[in-house]
Parts: structure tokens; C-alpha cells; sequence
């Protein structure tokens, strides 16, 4: 199956690009389009012309059902005609940011899909956090996408370049960071890169960091709510309720989500790759392989930190980070056995079956 020009030229709007490809069992009779909303009940798609409510198709309401296998926002789906219509495929996603949700049961839960850059904003009025943003990097780093630190409300801050100083110290050589005023035009001008034709960022960071604010500066209309943070301490209170994705005159794609107060890790991140690759090649130098970095003669991460190599803080936000990793692995790991010993069991139980009263 194979889109008609006009369809492609429709669906670029909403950040369609050549690398997409249609399944096999694609059909004449499926209509593409985008999820841009998520609700509880329902999702909202747009076709490039015109957004609208569909439906899921029952499979994807199972509750034995991985979470991340149903649609998000970000993908692109194939739908079935109807009244409403039904969400029939989701298509390949290339990128997929996630975290792990909120309690002890171990799920992931999907935050936007088919994304070429992450935004990471934080805001320089009291929000910035260089512990936070080691763990957005983490979360980001697995997800196949681009990470930009975006420090909002630079207006406000005295000694820019001091503070810049101490978010490049935290961050790996590759990653871009940017100062801006959410609310200027010509300050955000410098995210319009990641912005364009057939591309799609999403905004992260905590409430009141100015996710709306700047999604509204890069529309140039008062779309998303705001609200001012609060003066004794610069938090913010949720505006963004659920995520949208929105199309911009830029002619690419953003899409906005509620501020995150939690981000646990997945399980599937690997730190010694990105931000903390400094500590991983410090421990290499360690005279043991099997080093706790404890009292062990010549471990190079205590001699490091002694002399003030390494900070004290970073190290103890690498164990904490290492810590937990570990522990969503095993819960990972556990769950993914529980499944397979219930697939082995229900196969075993429908051949029994089967050999009681015959194939049905």
C-alpha cells in the first residue's frame, strides 16, 4: 500500500517524513493520521485537514496488555472508518520516551513517541536542579532521541554565565544548551532548528518551569494556559493537564506535558554511557576490577574525590541513579519471567485441552 501525493503533502503537517513505512497488512480502506491527545476514554487524532475523536480497537484495551504496546501521543496509526473510527495499527515508532510510573507495581509508562528532541526546560528563578537534570538525561538518553537544556526565565538570572558554567560541568560534551526568555520571540528563535518540517520535540520539566508559555511564544497565540509560580519557593501548579501535540508555523511539531514530579528510571538506561562516562573511566583505573569504592587500596574513585577531582554530590547522585537502575532491572527482569511462566502455563493448559475435548 502506498499514499497518494496529496496524502503525504497532508500529513506533513503533522510530522510525517520518508522514513516512515506501512505494514504489510496495511489496507486501502486505512486511513492515516496522528494521536495528538490522550485521554482515559478516548484518543484525538489529526489526518493533516481536520483533528478528531476515535477509538481504540479491543485488543489494545486488554488489561494483560504491556502499557507501551498501546497508542501515545506522538503516534502515528492507521485508522478503521467508522462512527467513531477505531485505531486498527500503530505504525514503528524511531523514538520513544518513557519513564517508570508512579508506585511499587513496576510498569512503564509512555510519555511521546516518534520524538526528534527532547526539551528539557528548567527554570533559572529557583528550579534548577543539577540533580534532576541528570536523571532527565538518563531517561533521555535511552530513548533515542536528542537532549537540549532549554534555561528558561534568563531574564531573571544575575550571573548567566556562572550558572552556565555549573550546567555544563553536569552535562556530557555533546549536549546543547540554551538560555532563553519564554516569552520572547526573538529569544526562542534559537529552538526553531529543532522545529522544523518533519521534525517533533517535546517539552519536559516540572510545573511553572514555562512549558506553555514557550509553546505559546513558538505559536504566536495564547493557546495553553498559564499560571504564575509561586514567590516563596518557584514552584509551579500543573496547567497543562495532558499532553498535545500541537503543529507549529515553524512546520514542525511540539508536544507539551503536564510538569513530571517523579521520574523513575526504567530500568533499561545505561549511565556509564552518557553523563557519568567520567566516573565509569574512573573506575576502570581502580587497582580491583570487583572495587566497591569503599576502603579498597588504590580505588581511583575515592583518590578522585579526595582531591577534588570528582564532586562529592555528582558521586552520590551516581549511586543513588546506579541504585535504583539495579532495582528496576530486577523488577523488570521478574516481570517479564512472570509473563513468560503465564504464556508456558496457558499453553500447556489449552493443549490439555485440546487433548480432553478435541480442537475447537
Amino acid at each position: 500500500m502506498q499514499l497518494p501525493p496529496e496524502t503525504l503533502a497532508r500529513l506533513a503537517t503533522v510530522g510525517w517524513s520518508d522514513a516512515i513505512t506501512l505494514p504489510e497488512d496495511a489496507r486501502a480502506e486505512h486511513v492515516p493520521a496522528r494521536v495528538i491527545i490522550q485521554h482515559r476514554n478516548g484518543y484525538v487524532v489529526h489526518d493533516g485537514a481536520q483533528e478528531f475523536t476515535v477509538q481504540p480497537a479491543a485488543r489494545f484495551l486488554r488489561r494483560s496488555l504491556d502499557p507501551v504496546e498501546r497508542p501515545a501521543v506522538g503516534d502515528f496509526v492507521l485508522l478503521k472508518p467508522g462512527k467513531p473510527a477505531t485505531i486498527e495499527i500503530v505504525l514503528p515508532r524511531h523514538a520513544t520516551l518513557s519513564r517508570a510510573a508512579a508506585g511499587e507495581r513496576y510498569q512503564r509508562q509512555l510519555i511521546a513517541t516518534n520524538v526528534d528532541s527532547v526539551l528539557v526546560l528548567m527554570g533559572l528563578d529557583g528550579d534548577f536542579n543539577p540533580r534532576r537534570l541528570e536523571r532527565y538525561l538518563a531517561l533521555i538518553q535511552s530513548s533515542g532521541a536528542q537532549c537540549v537544556v532549554v534555561l528558561t526565565k534568563a531574564d531573571q538570572h544575575e550571573d548567566l554565565d556562572a550558572l552556565l558554567e555549573d550546567v555544563l560541568d553536569v552535562l556530557p560534551p555533546d549536549i546543547v544548551v540554551h538560555a532563553v526568555n519564554a516569552k520572547d520571540p526573538a529569544s526562542v528563535a534559537v529552538l526553531h532548528p529543532y522545529l522544523g518540517p518533519g521534525r517533533t520535540a517535546v517539552v519536559v520539566g516540572s510545573s511553572g518551569v514555562g512549558k506553555s508559555t514557550l509553546t505559546n511564544t513558538l505559536l504566536g497565540v495564547e493557546r495553553q494556559a498559564t499560571k504564575a509560580v509561586r514567590e516563596h519557593d518557584s514552584r509551579g501548579r500543573h496547567t497543562t493537564t495532558f499532553r498535545a501535540l500541537i503543529a507549529l508555523p515553524q512546520g514542525g511539531c511540539l508536544i507539551d506535558t503536564p510538569g513530571m514530579r517523579e521520574l523513575k528510571l526504567t530500568g533499561e538506561e545505561d549511565l556509564e554511557a552518557g553523563q557519568f562516562a567520567d566516573i565509569d573511566a574512573l573506575a576502570m583505573q581502580c587497582r580491583f576490577g570487583d572495587c566497591a569504592h569503599q576502603t579498597e587500596p588504590g580505588c581511583a574513585v575515592r583518590a578522585a574525590l579526595e582531591s577534588g577531582e570528582l564532586d562529592p554530590e555528582r558521586w552520590a547522585s551516581y549511586q543513588k541513579l546506579r541504585d535504583e537502575l539495579q532495582a528496576q532491572a530486577s523488577s523488570l527482569e521478574a516481570q517479564l519471567k512472570r509473563k513468560g511462566e503465564a504464556k508456558v502455563a496457558n499453553k500447556a493448559l489449552g493443549k490439555r485441552l485440546n487433548e480432553k475435548y478435541g480442537q475447537r
